[in-house]
């Protein structure tokens, strides 16, 4: 059997008595998308930062195409294929959406920024920007100050800012957060786009979306996973529905 792309072993973070993520074990393989779902606290950002490299963990193994990445910092995590977007659209409001993307072409690339003279100017960076943009949907959006843009396509730009970079896995926190129904249905169906073609972590709370994305779903509760399985499996999970406390997870 191949070894997965993203392997988890052990994973633990505390903060002072709080224990957020407590001995998680995860296995991603190349292509598939694994949606992580929970209750509020459960400890989902929490791993999404340790496997990003922005929170260290405290305890565990994270190893990554089978290398050991567990002690990299989020940089050197970046170059080797990890990519992330947030909770929070975390964009350069007064910069083109071209712009936002060029840069974080360039930042992966290990340049410094030079705000005065804008990357989307150079052709290097222009050009695998402007492909990441087609890829979203966002191409005619190009040159618009990301600040106008509404909120979708907000979340559509850091898609594409984290597609720039050429990644192997995508984390992705809550892409439909805020969003509207329709805004909503276009976020599922770019993600559509990208299954099978990315690695994909997915933490989202809008069930209707897991189950349209997700090959397979791990259920965490109070920092620990509880249940992984097909989207069939865990929607008839006992287990998994007393952890959401009565909330119904989709017929």
């Amino acid at each position: 059997m191949a070894e997965p792309l993203l392997a988890v072993r052990g994973l633990c973070k505390r903060f002072g008595g709080l224990v957020a993520t407590d001995g998680v074990d995860l296995d991603v393989a190349e292509s598939e998308t694994l949606a992580l779902i929970g209750p509020n606290g459960a400890g989902k950002t929490t791993l999404i930062a340790q496997l990003s490299g922005e929170l260290r963990a405290d305890a565990g193994l994270i190893r990554f195409a089978g290398e050991d990445v567990t002690m990299l910092p989020a940089p050197a995590r970046s170059l080797r294929g990890i990519a992330r977007s947030f909770q929070v659209t975390s964009i350069f409001r007064e910069f083109t959406a071209l712009d936002n993307v060029a840069l974080a072409v360039q930042a992966h690339a290990g340049h410094s920024f030079r705000f005065w003279r804008p990357a989307a100017r150079e052709r290097g960076l222009r050009e695998p920007a402007r492909a990441a943009l087609e890829q979203v949907g966002l191409a005619a959006r190009a040159d618009v100050p990301a600040g106008a843009l509404a909120h979708g396509e907000q979340r559509q730009l850091e898609i594409a800012m984290a597609l720039a970079t050429r990644p192997r896995l995508l984390l992705l926190d809550e892409p439909v957060a805020g969003m509207g129904t329709d805004e909503s249905q276009r976020m599922v169906q770019l993600l559509r786009t990208l299954r099978g073609r990315h690695t994909i972590v997915l933490v989202e709370h809008d069930m209707d979306a897991v189950f349209a994305l997700a090959d397979r779903i791990s259920v965490m509760v109070y920092g620990r996973v509880i249940a992984t399985g097909v989207p069939g499996a865990i929607r008839e999970n006992a287990e998994v529905r007393r952890a959401y406390l009565g909330e119904e997870l989709p017929a």
